[in-house]
């Protein structure tokens, strides 16, 4: 079982996976890459957890991020249909339509640079918050501020309610991380795994009930 100190070490390496799982979840259109960022996702939360919390307790977001994870997959699983000979998804209820490469593109572009805005905004702010939070570390700071910023920017450029539940639960992966680093609550743990599973629950029947109510 890891330690403390030893995940600590692994700081550095769970900035990276949150920062490359936020960027996918917020410029995914495949529901496939969306579920497996949110697994590293909650990887590297759990390491960044685990620098204040013991390890058990951090194993408590990890168990709970993956098996909201899963629930969200097999609802995505059953709803979305996967054209293989275009490798694209086709429009089903309860999916995505089609997105013309075009728009793809253009799409694509303005994600990138609002991500890069984002990170300017964190790199401004993160000294003035580090003075205002000196309890917490670098890495524990410069992974929340990333997820939080990333999962607004998330929420505010989509409507779809299956891609709001991934916005918000990159927020609350952020909003954990601060948390952990500044108070140690067996109580609060719980409600926030709870909340992170409602939200997948939630975010299974907005996939789901599209397709439930055409098959009626």
């Amino acid at each position: 079982m890891f330690s403390g100190f030893e995940l600590a070490n692994l700081s550095f390496a769970a900035v990276i996976f949150v920062l490359v799982s936020a960027i996918t979840l917020l410029m995914s259109q495949d529901w496939r890459w969306s579920i497996g960022a949110l697994l590293v996702l909650y990887l590297g939360v759990f390491i960044l957890v685990g620098m204040s919390w013991p390890v058990q307790m951090a194993l408590v977001k990890l168990i709970a991020g993956w098996f909201s994870a899963f629930v969200l997959a097999i609802a995505s699983l059953t709803a979305y249909r996967i054209d293989n000979r275009s490798d694209r998804q086709e429009y089903k209820p309860g999916g995505s339509a089609y997105i013309p490469p075009s728009t793809r593109f253009s799409g694509f572009l303005f994600h990138v640079l609002a991500t890069v805005l984002i990170a300017l905004v964190v790199i401004s702010v993160m000294p003035k918050i580090m003075i205002q939070f000196a309890v917490i570390d670098l890495e524990q700071m410069l992974g929340a501020l990333i997820l939080i910023g990333l999962g607004l920017l998330h929420l505010s450029l989509t409507a779809q309610p299956s891609r709001v539940i991934f916005g918000l639960m990159t927020v609350l992966a952020g909003f954990e991380i601060v948390y952990a680093a500044v108070e140690f609550s067996t109580l609060v743990a719980g409600l926030l795994s709870g909340a992170n599973l409602g939200l997948a629950i939630l975010g299974a029947y907005f996939i789901s009930a599209p397709t439930m109510e055409s098959s009626e």
